[in-house]
């Protein structure tokens, strides 16, 4: 066993011990980002006059090999490998001698891991970014497919207006806008430099931590070493931010799933995003929805662990907080497996306009018959109550409000003339919700146009 830390020590770690210290398994995808921190590093000290060119140049000549290894997936780990500080070290080492044991002058694992670990999400942020505007393109896509057509809305679950289908795909854009702005937040507080904290008291080199920060590409320096080797506030909102993605791809699923059913029928799914079923010839599965579902469950439970995890810690470094990657990892990997797969699913589903249409009953216009009322001056919640006693009315009779005669209508409100059965029509409904934000063609092209701004990075009026 190959450790950083050996000399304390008269006795080797326990076997057992050794295998739950370790953390290669999950460490090692920081391979990359740990080089690039470390030939920082190794120029840093040259600056500083810690090391003589001559080593700097040893450094960085096999930390670069190192790096190209890694690229080239022959990078080769050794079962004594601790983590991937000590793993790339030890090749090192095998590269250029005992001028490698010069690199980690001034530097703690404790600094080196939170500099990786921000490094890698630094990097990581923008990829997630470009695939929540990928999926955001796919609901304009489809937005725009649906043109004039409509369907029911929903509260409760119960029919309520009807809607232009365009409004339904367009209010699941705007859930994942606000998951990019809190992303695109979080890559400042995330752009903080650590490297140069030391294990918790700072570095007495005398390294040009401005000099580390520019190399890197960090936005900030850290200005608490204490604080700087222990924050992982950075872990926690990423995961936060994971979660609130992953709860609004699954509400998005949900839906997908009620509405490709057969009692709805809104949807068809495709089959190449389909499953069956071992049992039951005829069954069409919406596998990929459910499992969108079911890792939003996951992504959630990892949020709450880790926090978990924060809220019992004293101050500076505990060797807890080598549980913040594994969680980060797992949920990067699962949204970023999602976003393409649901994408493509969602563009490739049919839409079956008839089906939607014939969904929509005129009791989904009484709203529209109060709004009626009131233009005539009955106050609004005269005018509710008076809708509610023909909605009633109509109800018991088994008749749709359309086949209420005038004088049934009148023996309710004397208000009511032969024009309201013009307030009966679910597209007139829908034009008249004409407002920045509505359901109205006009409203809705408004909003699809300021959506294709957002997407391209343009201003409203640029």
């Amino acid at each position: 066993m190959m450790t950083l830390w050996g000399g304390r020590f008269s006795g080797k770690l326990d076997q057992l011990a050794w295998e739950l210290n370790a953390s290669i398994s999950v460490d090692k995808a920081m391979a990359e980002e740990d080089v690039d921190g470390s030939l920082a590093w190794a120029e840093g000290l040259r600056m500083a006059g810690v090391i003589e060119e001559v080593e700097f140049k040893s450094i960085s000549n096999g930390l670069t090999t190192i790096k190209h290894e890694i690229n080239q997936n022959s990078f080769g780990y050794s079962p004594a490998d601790e983590d991937i500080h000590s793993a790339i070290e030890r090749r090192l080492t095998d590269l250029i001698g005992l001028t490698a044991r010069k690199l980690h002058t001034g530097r703690s694992r404790n600094d080196q891991v939170a500099t990786d670990f921000r490094l890698w999400m630094v990097r990581r942020i923008p990829l997630l970014i470009d695939d929540l505007n990928n999926f955001q393109k796919v609901l304009i896509n489809k937005a725009e497919e649906s043109g004039d057509s409509i369907m029911p809305g929903y509260t409760h679950l119960q029919r309520a207006q009807p809607i232009l289908t365009a409004h339904w795909w367009m209010s699941h854009f705007w859930p994942l806008e606000r998951d990019k702005q809190r992303l695109l937040s979080l890559f400042e507080r995330v752009s903080v430099l650590p490297l140069g904290s030391g294990a918790l008291a700072g570095n007495p080199t005398g390294v040009d931590r401005e000099f580390l920060a520019k190399k890197l590409g960090f936005s900030h320096i850290s200005q608490n070493s204490l604080d700087a080797v222990s924050d992982r506030d950075f872990t926690a909102e990423f995961l936060f931010c994971a979660a609130l993605i992953g709860t609004h791809l699954s509400k998005l699923a949900e839906q997908m799933v009620i509405f490709t059913s057969t009692e709805f029928g809104f949807f068809t799914l495709p089959d190449e995003f389909s499953t069956g079923s071992s049992l039951m010839p005829q069954k069409k599965n919406p596998d990929l929805f459910e499992l969108t579902r079911g890792k939003a469950g996951t992504i959630l439970g990892s949020l709450v662990g880790f926090l978990t995890t924060l809220k019992g810690l004293p101050s500076t470094y505990d060797k807890d907080l080598q549980e913040d990657k594994s969680p980060v990892f797992n949920v990067f990997s699962s949204i970023t497996l999602i976003l393409p797969v649901l994408g493509s699913a969602i563009q490739s589903t049919a839409q079956n306009k008839n089906k939607m249409e014939s969904s929509i009953d005129s009791f989904m216009m009484a709203t529209d018959l109060a709004d009626y009322l009131t233009e005539k001056g009955v106050p609004f919640r005269d005018a509710h109550e008076s809708t509610g006693k023909v909605v009633n009315i109509a109800s018991k009779m088994g008749l749709e409000l359309g086949q209420l005669s005038i004088e049934d209508f009148q023996s309710i409100d004397p208000h009511f003339g032969q024009d309201l059965f013009n307030w009966l029509s679910p597209h007139g409904s829908i034009n008249r919700k004409n407002s920045i934000g509505g359901t109205s063609p006009s409203a809705v092209k408004n909003q699809i146009t300021k959506a294709k701004l957002l997407i391209n990075g343009e201003k409203e009026n640029g």
